[in-house]
């Protein structure tokens, strides 16, 4: 059986500082907040700055190019690597730093691997505290005990995993790709609109949909869960999920009658309202959802795959409608209020045709997507468990 080491012995943890928003400028020392720590990559959204002039007071949070960031608060266990690009920048509250103290001992792209799995995360789920926020200790993260190989097995299990996130990478991008050929495709038949600008010939979302919410059945009431009613929520669509035929949790038929949940048909387009704004699908499957949708069933008129490619088209827009001061969310109101051009349905049908096609494609590299995504998961969790089974 394998030896292993503890993350405490081989790696500094660091904690984050609770920095000042009212001192955040323009430009300087990037703040990494939990929301910037994303599975597998640190991404540089909504970027804050702290005053150039105040780092000798945070000297002890200045990161460095390749420091491994993790989550502790919420979504915890996401682990992300910094990018020099990012530099310079300082380590926020609820963010933990990993850094690996002997090059010699841990080969930084081997640990990142094994850290970045599904199953690493659900470990540190099940650790963590708290009922409506996840909160996790690095105190646990310490004593997380990772296998010790060789440095030469190391390279080369590193090696294995490098070389599969290259074949997602370049299957994302062939999605991506037809993507942007549906985009354009779009954009040929009916002009770039910018909703910003609605003209008066446009109509009001109301007049060609029906805009429906949802809500959450009290989750101490087990009655209400785990029947074979589909139950979305936002964190389950990607940013251009397109179809969606199943939902992580499912509710009893009492769980839906205990907030008078109306159910979405087929085709319904679904558009999150809130955490985030702006993540748009369409409905493969009928659907309830909780409270971060408003969706809209398409009525005559106007087909779900053209009105989800106006809302996908503008997410920039639909985030400026965004009210709220402890999070932004768009209203039912709002939503029905937005105008959008409705060309025939002729070319309606004819661009529903040509995405049809491309749907057919993008299925195929998907499917391949998910099948790399998967053996990376079983490998990691593989390798992971050579003597962490018990942990």
């Amino acid at each position: 059986m394998n030896e292993f080491m503890r993350i405490g012995d081989i790696c500094d943890i660091l904690n984050g500082y609770a920095f000042k928003s009212s001192k955040y400028v323009a430009d300087g020392i990037r703040v990494i907040r939990i929301t910037n720590v994303q599975k597998g990559f640190v991404e540089d959204t909504n970027p804050q700055y702290y005053p150039v002039s105040e780092q000798r007071e945070i000297e002890k949070y200045m990161l460095c190019e390749g420091d491994l960031l993790m989550s502790l608060t919420g979504n915890v266990g996401r682990v992300g690597l910094l990018s020099a690009e990012m530099l310079p920048a300082a380590l926020n509250q609820r963010v933990a730093c990993i850094r690996i103290r002997n090059p010699a001992v841990i080969y930084k792209p081997f640990l990142f691997h094994l850290l970045n799995s599904d199953y690493f995360e659900n470990k540190c789920i099940l650790a963590s505290q708290g009922v409506a926020q996840k909160n996790m200790s690095t105190e646990w993260l310490k004593e997380y005990p990772i296998p010790s190989f060789s440095m030469d097995k190391q390279m080369e299990i590193a090696s294995i995993f490098d070389k599969i996130d290259d074949l997602i990478a370049r299957r994302k991008e062939q999605v991506r790709n037809m993507d942007q050929a549906v985009k354009s495709r779009f954009i040929e038949l009916f002009g770039n609109y910018d909703l910003t600008h609605p003209q008066e010939s446009w109509a009001p979302i109301k007049e060609v949909g029906t805009v429906v919410g949802g809500a959450t059945p009290k989750t101490d009431h087990d009655e209400y869960w785990g029947g074979s009613y589909r139950w979305i929520t936002p964190a389950e669509l990607d940013a251009d999920s397109g179809y969606i035929y199943d939902s992580v949790r499912k509710l009893t038929k009492a769980g839906v009658e205990s907030c008078s949940l109306q159910e979405m048909p087929v085709g319904t387009v679904i558009l999150s309202s809130r955490a985030p704004i702006g993540k748009v699908a369409i409905a493969g499957n009928t659907f309830y959802c909780n409270q971060g949708f408003k969706n809209i069933i398409c009525k005559e008129g106007i087909t779900p795959r053209y009105l989800y490619t106006v809302l996908l088209l503008n997410v920039e827009y639909l985030n400026s409608l965004g009210r709220g001061a402890t999070f932004k969310e768009i209203s039912k109101g709002i939503v029905e209020s937005i105008r959008i051009p409705v060309p025939s349905m002729e070319l309606q049908e004819q661009f529903a045709a040509f995405v049809e096609q491309t749907d057919k494609s993008k299925y195929y590299s998907s499917l391949s997507f998910r099948y790399c995504q998967a053996a990376a998961n079983t490998y990691r969790q593989e390798w992971m468990t050579c003597r962490t089974s018990d942990f």
